[in-house]
């Protein structure tokens, strides 16, 4: 029987996933949080956990390396790589993807716009009849907006405190995001009663 890999994204997914799988009677041999490996055995022995950045987790399932994952689904719109089947969507890590703005702000043409999701902004605002500009940035993406390096930003929203602490506002509504649990086309094919297994554990 194969050993399958599960990757994770690091982060909040990370965290929220772990404590599912621990639910579930599914843990590391380690803990991930005291350690340095990428590659974790569990106290299952047909499954070994990776942990990698959100962006690697569908290029590693697209190749076939890895057999399944959990990652958002902002991560799964801006990759657009299909070599995966989404199996499940998974109650973890919710948030919103928003184009958020000063208030009174509206959407116009040739807007410069601050955002880690170059290819979802794009998309969203061709859409709206509104082509504009992308400045792809890795962090604090609320600044930009703040100090008037972009019109707007699009970014993950949580509670909203980020935004209005920083004096901005959601101006519209992109996504509604969770995290999904996704799996390698040709994997679910040669592995599929595994990887059931492993939904009905989880109670998927």
């Amino acid at each position: 029987m194969k050993k399958l890999s599960l990757a994770i994204s690091k982060g909040r997914i990370l965290d929220e996933a772990l404590k599912l799988l621990s639910k579930s009677g599914i843990q590391c041999d380690e803990s991930p949080y005291d350690s340095r490996k990428l590659i974790f055995n569990t106290n299952q022995k047909n499954l070994n956990i990776i942990i990698v950045r959100a962006s690697d987790v569908p290029i590693y399932i697209e190749s076939g390396k890895v057999d399944f994952g959990i990652v958002g689904k902002d991560t799964l719109l801006e990759s657009n790589l299909a070599n995966h089947i989404r199996v499940a969507k998974l109650n973890i890590a919710s948030c919103k993807l928003v184009v958020a703005g000063l208030k009174g702000t509206k959407l116009k043409n040739n807007m410069k716009v601050a955002t880690k999701y170059p290819s979802i902004t794009k998309n969203f605002f061709q859409k709206l009849g509104y082509p504009c500009s992308v400045l792809k940035l890795y962090g604090s993406i609320e600044l930009a907006a703040v100090l008037g390096l972009a019109d707007v930003v699009v970014d993950l929203v949580d509670s909203g405190r980020t935004l209005k602490e920083n004096g901005l506002t959601q101006l519209e509504l992109i996504e509604d995001i969770s995290s999904m649990l996704i799996v390698n086309k040709a994997s679910y094919k040669v592995n599929r009663n595994q990887i059931e297994k492993f939904l009905t554990k989880i109670n998927i």
